[in-house]
């Protein structure tokens, strides 16, 4: 996965606008409770997906942490029920952790 190109950006802004404008305007369409905005690094050796989330993590003002069995990588920032979050997902993901 890639990071959105500008006009890219500009849709996803936009169809967040506009998903927000359609729940206010039709109380009777069910919503969920939270939702989360997820964005993965490029495809990239697992310490330049880690530096790109400490990168993201100073633009958005949050820490970082290792979550999970699988050492994902991350940083957020909630916006009320909503969670921007970056994620660097290991390689070895799938590789059952030493106990």
């Amino acid at each position: 996965m890639t990071y959105a190109s500008p006009p890219q950006r500009r849709a996803l802004i936009s169809g967040l606008r506009a998903l927000a404008d359609f729940l206010e305007s039709n109380p009777d369409v069910p919503a969920t409770e939270y939702t989360d905005v997820l964005v993965f690094p490029p495809p990239a050796p697992d310490a330049e997906k880690r530096r790109q989330i400490d990168v993201i993590a100073s633009r958005i003002g949050s820490g970082t942490r290792t979550f999970s069995t699988y050492q994902h990588y991350q940083t957020s920032r909630r916006f009320g029920p909503v969670e921007y979050r970056a994620v660097a997902i290991p390689a070895d993901e799938n590789t059952e952790p030493s106990k």
